[in-house]
């Protein structure tokens, strides 16, 4: 079935390994180094950089408009359109690289996530559960609470490269308990392009990709 079916769809190898290899490594990098001048009070003062601060994922090294996610952020547009048969424009990135004991809780997206797909960069792979029903099942997804007999969704195992693409501000998604060590996900972010939110949302209210979240000119 395809997304226009049930509003989500894996891509197998949208992204070749070894690309995604290149870019998990270059995230690890990052982090590593980020880490490093963290510690050594040595500040750069740049939400560019990345940080622990996600409130979602606490304690684990996350990024907003990240060069090279944002650059992934275009480049996989035109897949993006083929395979959605939606017209789109490019909102955000978001990187992360989890640790074990993670977990995204239950949840949809705000409207700059309209459509989305999260790929796999690379270390153990670690399920994504997605409700393709579009029931509005959450309450409060930071105290984890939902509505009773809320679906099981359906579980998705992603292999390096592998995108799952979702319409995340209708489909709940998340996923439990990180048993692994060490995960690489990125996070594309698009919007329809005659949608209520296009013109508000572009680039994700940024002047242009590549800048940090809130930079107004």
């Amino acid at each position: 079935m395809t997304f226009q079916n049930k509003k989500y769809q894996v891509i197998k190898n949208a992204l070749p390994y070894e690309l995604a290899n290149f870019i998990f490594n270059y995230f690890l990098l990052k982090r590593d180094a980020v880490g490093f001048m963290y510690q050594n009070n040595i500040h750069a003062q740049s939400p560019i950089l990345g940080s622990w601060t996600d409130e979602q994922i606490p304690n684990t090294f996350s990024c907003y408009g990240d060069f090279v996610m944002d650059t992934l952020l275009v480049k996989m547009l035109p897949v993006m359109k083929q395979e959605t048969n939606l017209d789109l424009i490019p909102t955000y990135s978001y990187a992360r690289v989890y640790k074990k004991g993670d977990e995204l809780k239950r949840h949809k997206d705000r409207p700059s996530c309209e459509i989305s797909t999260t790929i796999h960069l690379g270390g153990n792979p670690w399920p994504i559960f997605i409700d393709g029903t579009g029931d509005n099942n959450v309450i409060d997804e930071y105290k984890n609470i939902h509505k009773p007999n809320a679906p099981e969704g359906t579980e998705v195992l992603l292999d390096v490269g592998d995108m799952l693409v979702y319409s995340g501000c209708e489909l709940e998604h998340w996923r439990k308990p990180f048993e692994g060590d060490v995960c690489g996900q990125v996070f594309l972010h698009y919007n329809h392009v005659d949608g209520p939110f296009a013109e508000k949302n572009k680039f994700d209210g940024r002047p242009m990709l590549g800048v940090p979240s809130g930079i107004k000119i």
